[in-house]
């Protein structure tokens, strides 16, 4: 995956779906090691945050043309284990890390998604897009499958019927079609009751937001 053919389908989409309803940023990685893109980027940022960004931001114009629209992304309570954000380090960080580093890399990543969408909810504020942000909750999915014991862990989650990822989904597609939610922006909620969150600083700093998106524009500028 790179970020250029993230950019490239965006363009695609927001030219051949001028009446789209939504955009959905979920995609989602979660790696034992320090893999870097084509790029130059770590892979999970780049999977996780860069790629959402660069999608939303492409398909901006076409969302607010085709207004009401709304734009879920995916983030999670993970990010409570990011242990903060140094804007300039972490975006481009490509050093090494064990599997027990990458619990915190993968909560980072969460956190700069609930960040990017609380500041486009900022930006788009009175246009009709709303921007949202949903923690999906606890699901059994192949997220760190690189580690030896996820296969039997997730074989007896299942069994047990903990973590079915159909309720995650379920709630991801609700906040994305259910008209219900057309209106809400700027949340960043629970995908099991909709029942709000609150972020994890530097995430609740509307400047903070602010700089870190200005930020990731200039890194993905030669991408736009």
């Amino acid at each position: 995956m790179t970020i250029g053919i993230v950019a490239m389908r965006g363009f695609a989409v927001g030219d051949r779906l001028l009446r789209a309803a939504w955009s959905l940023n979920a995609r989602r990685c979660a790696l034992s090691g320090a893999d870097v893109t084509r790029d130059g980027y770590a892979e999970m940022i780049a999977v996780n945050y860069f790629a959402p960004w660069l999608l939303a931001d492409t398909l901006r114009k076409t969302l607010v043309q085709c207004a009401p629209s709304r734009v879920v992304t995916v983030g999670s309570e993970a990010s409570r284990q990011s242990g903060g954000l140094d804007i300039e380090t972490d975006l481009l960080d490509i050093a090494p890390f064990t599997a027990r580093g990458s619990s915190r890399i993968y909560g980072r990543t969460n956190l700069l998604d609930i960040m990017f969408s609380l500041e486009l909810a900022r930006q788009l504020g009175g246009t009709g897009v709303a921007v949202n942000c949903l923690c999906p909750g606890f699901n059994v999915t192949w997220l760190g499958r690189e580690l030896s014991f996820a296969r039997p862990l997730a074989a007896v989650l299942n069994w047990l019927g903990i973590g079915n990822p159909e309720r995650g989904a379920g709630g991801i597609v609700r906040r994305a079609t259910d008209s219900a939610f057309g209106k809400q922006t700027g949340a960043y909620v629970s995908a099991k009751n909709a029942r709000p969150l609150t972020p994890v600083a530097p995430a609740d700093s509307e400047e903070v937001r602010r700089q870190l998106w200005e930020r990731t524009a200039e890194i993905l500028s030669r991408f736009r």
